[in-house]
Parts: C-alpha cells; sequence; structure tokens
C-alpha cells in the first residue's frame, strides 16, 4: 500500500480520486451487446452467453427440476446461516415501512403519501470470481416487503449451464422464481427491453464488472430506473492508537478480494500503526486463496497519515467511502460527525464483512464518492411514493383565492380558471 504522510488539504481532491479509465471502447461495445438483445431477443443473449461464459442454453430460464436439485445440494449448514441472515435482514428492512398519514393542511385540504412497490423489478447476482448469493437476500427481501408484483433475476451460469446451488437456495427462500441464466451485459439489456423468455423490469438493481455497471448507466439514459451509480469495492478505515492493526489489515484485505480494482484506505493518528498494519497485512495475504487479486488491489490502496483526528474525520467525508469502519476510542462520538459515507461500522468489533452477509443492514452501497448524495439500498429502493389530495367545498373555499393568485400571476389562466368555475358552483 503507498502511505500517505500528512498531506495538505489542498492536495486532498487528487487523493481521493478513484482510478480513471478510457470508456470510449467500453461504451461501444455495450452499445453493441444492448443494441443486438434489444432486437434479437432470446437468440442474441443466448449468443452472447455462448461467446462470453462458454456454455450453450436451450433455455434461458431455470427449470422447476434445476430448482429443486439445486436446494438439495446445499449444504444444510449453509442454509441455516443464509436464513440466520435472510431473518436479521428481514427485521432491519421491515422497520423502514410506514403508514399511511393524512395531513390537514388546512379546513378541508387533506394530503397524504402512500408507498407503492415498483410493479417489475430486475437484479442481477454476479457469478464470476464470486457467486454473490448473499446479494439476493439484499435486494429481495426489500422487493418483497416493498410489494413488488414481478422479479426477475438475472446470474450468469458455470461452464456446465448450472447456477451456483447457494444462489437457487437464496433466490427461493425470498421467493423469487423467475431466475435466468444469463450475466453481463446481454442480461441487462433482457431485463432493460424484455425477451421471449426474460420479463422487462421497470428498475434494474445489483452490482457488476464494468461491463455490467456501464449497461446500466446507458439503459438509465433511455429512461430505465436503476438502483445507483457504482464501482467498485472499497472501505475506509478511520483508526486511532486504541485501534487493533491486526483487525484492520483483515478489513482491508476483506474489500480487496473482491477484485484488482478494488480500493482501500486506511487514515489514522497514528504512525506506529501503519508499521503494524503492514506487518499483518503481509502476514494475513499469504494465507489467502484469492492473494494475487487482494495484492493488486492493495498496489492501489492507500495508508494515510494525519496530525488531529478533526483532520481524519474531514478527509473520510472527502473521500466518502462505500464502507467507514470508525475504529477509534470515541467511534459513536465521532460516528456523530460523518455525514458522507455508504454504511458506517462503529468499533473494534463490528468488520465490515458482518454488513456484507447478516447483520441485517444493506450491503448493496454507492461507491466512487457517490456517498455524497446516495444512499445504499433500502426498501425506499423499491418503492414510488404517490401522493393524493382531496379538497372539500370548505376547503377550496379556504385555498381558492391563493391558488387563483398565484396562477394568474405566472400566467396561467387556465389554472387559475379550474378553481373558478369550482367556486362559482359552491
Amino acid at each position: 500500500m503507498n502511505i500517505v504522510r500528512f498531506p495538505s488539504r489542498n492536495t486532498w481532491p487528487a487523493l481521493v480520486q478513484r482510478p480513471v479509465m478510457d470508456t470510449t471502447q467500453l461504451q461501444q461495445t455495450v452499445k453493441d451487446i444492448l443494441a443486438d438483445v434489444r432486437a434479437n431477443g432470446d437468440e442474441a443473449v443466448k449468443r452472447y452467453t455462448s461467446r462470453f461464459d462458454g456454455v450453450t442454453l436451450d433455455n434461458l430460464l431455470l427449470q422447476p427440476g434445476e430448482i429443486a436439485a439445486a436446494i438439495a445440494a446445499v449444504p444444510e449448514q449453509l442454509k441455516q446461516a443464509i436464513e440466520t441472515a435472510a431473518t436479521n435482514i428481514r427485521r432491519f428492512h421491515n422497520k423502514q415501512t410506514a403508514a399511511v398519514e393524512v395531513i390537514e393542511t388546512m379546513p378541508g385540504v387533506q394530503c397524504w403519501r402512500k408507498s407503492v412497490g415498483i410493479e417489475k423489478v430486475g437484479l442481477y447476482i454476479p457469478g464470476g470470481t464470486a457467486p454473490l448469493f448473499s446479494t439476493i437476500l439484499m435486494l429481495g427481501i426489500p422487493a418483497q416487503i416493498a410489494g413488488c408484483k414481478e422479479v426477475v433475476l438475472c446470474t450468469p451460469p458455470g461452464k456446465d449451464g448450472k447456477l451456483h446451488p447457494a444462489i437457487v437456495y437464496a433466490a427461493q427462500l425470498v421467493g423469487i422464481t423467475c431466475i435466468a441464466k444469463t450475466g453481463g451485459v446481454q442480461a441487462i439489456a433482457a431485463m432493460a427491453y424484455g425477451t421471449e423468455s426474460i420479463p422487462q423490469a421497470y428498475k434494474i438493481f445489483g452490482p457488476g464488472n464494468q461491463y455490467v455497471t456501464c449497461a446500466k448507466q446507458l439503459i438509465q439514459q433511455e429512461g430505465i430506473a436503476i438502483d445507483m451509480p457504482a464501482g467498485p469495492s472499497e472501505v475506509c478505515v478511520l483508526a486511532d492508537d486504541t485501534a487493533d492493526a491486526a483487525f484492520i489489515a483483515a478489513d482491508l484485505l476483506s474489500q480487496a478480494e473482491h477484485g484488482n480494482d478494488s480500493q482501500v484506505w486506511l487514515v489514522t493518528t497514528s504512525e506506529p500503526l501503519i508499521a503494524k498494519v503492514q506487518q499483518a497485512l503481509d502476514e494475513q495475504l499469504s494465507k489467502l486463496p484469492r492473494r494475487d487479486l487482494a495484492a493488486n488491489a492493495l498496489a492501489n490502496s492507500k495508508l494515510v497519515l494525519v496530525q488531529q483526528m478533526e483532520e481524519a474525520i474531514d478527509l473520510c467525508n472527502a473521500y466518502a467511502a462505500e464502507h467507514l469502519i470508525i475504529a477509534c476510542k470515541d467511534d459513536e462520538a465521532l460516528a456523530q460527525r460523518i455525514m458522507n459515507a455508504g454504511s458506517v461500522f462503529l468499533g473494534n468489533y463490528s468488520p465490515e464483512s458482518a454488513g456484507d452477509y447478516a447483520s441485517g443492514t444493506n450491503h448493496t452501497l454507492p461507491t466512487n464518492g457517490f456517498a455524497k448524495a446516495y444512499s445504499g439500498v433500502s426498501v425506499d429502493s423499491f418503492v414510488k411514493k404517490i401522493t393524493y389530495q382531496k379538497l372539500t367545498q370548505q376547503g377550496l373555499l379556504q385555498i381558492g383565492n391563493t391558488v387563483i393568485a398565484m396562477a394568474e400571476a405566472e400566467g396561467l389562466d387556465a389554472h387559475a380558471n379550474a378553481v373558478k368555475v369550482r367556486l362559482s358552483k359552491i
């Protein structure tokens, strides 16, 4: 990792900048695939699945017999772990719903807002370097709670044409029965436009590689909603001299193993801690099966030493990490000063992986600095809020002249007349 000592504030914009790649060729490739799937449906999806995943499929959708066989293949211990995680995630997300409350803004004028589940949603679950069945819980459970009527899941098959059994088990646990064996850009295109087998979705969720991310950004320009802008995984650890170096190293590596383009940070006021973390990283990295991926990510990552905790907090807010771990003595007090982060983990015994899997919070979070303006996925992500109003005759009498005056001042006489014609009947 790169050590940065006492960076001046005028260097922070460059310091927090994520790696930027030229996406010109990438965008053209993605546009071509999107257009092909839009025009040719299932045939194009199968063709790209054969080209990119090396498997020829007769049916894109998982069949009932395949679902039963996959569920039977999941070890009981893993089933119990998935069910425990699902229970915690459901318990946390259930509290995100609110009853309809009617507000009388003035006598005879009632207004209220109702949350309505997005009718059709699509979930993308990566299956390349790791089958992220945990993401199915993070997306499928809030979709259930929100009341989405149709949920389609796309995930790439293995070379044998099958899906990882845990993906299938997690999907059925949250009520998803429409499962398509396809990944990459072709999966995003299929959900965006609909094919003979795969239904169209009005909003698409889920992480993915640079091709998937680009596809989501392009279909958003066509009016199809997506969960949020997303990029490579990242974590920032804010630590003082009370932090445990081994814990920090483990947290940094847990994000670094996601991929070559992941980014991890340590921001600290303790210079001795940096050397201890470096030693712990070397010891732990050598034991990881995915050490090559993690090592590449560490090469793009930073250990930042600052003078004061106030400065450290300001730097963390400037970085706006997807995951922020506060490994400090006064973690809860310091957390009150965090303005920009996707999800915050407090204290030495709150590893980021707990939130990734089973604490109950959602792990689908804004990356690449978007935590400055975006929230992570929640039940709210799967609903749209419809407002209602009902005016009685008394209410229209109360508010009518206000509306008329404002409409006429804007030169919108028909708006004013819509009130006047009613008032004339009262």
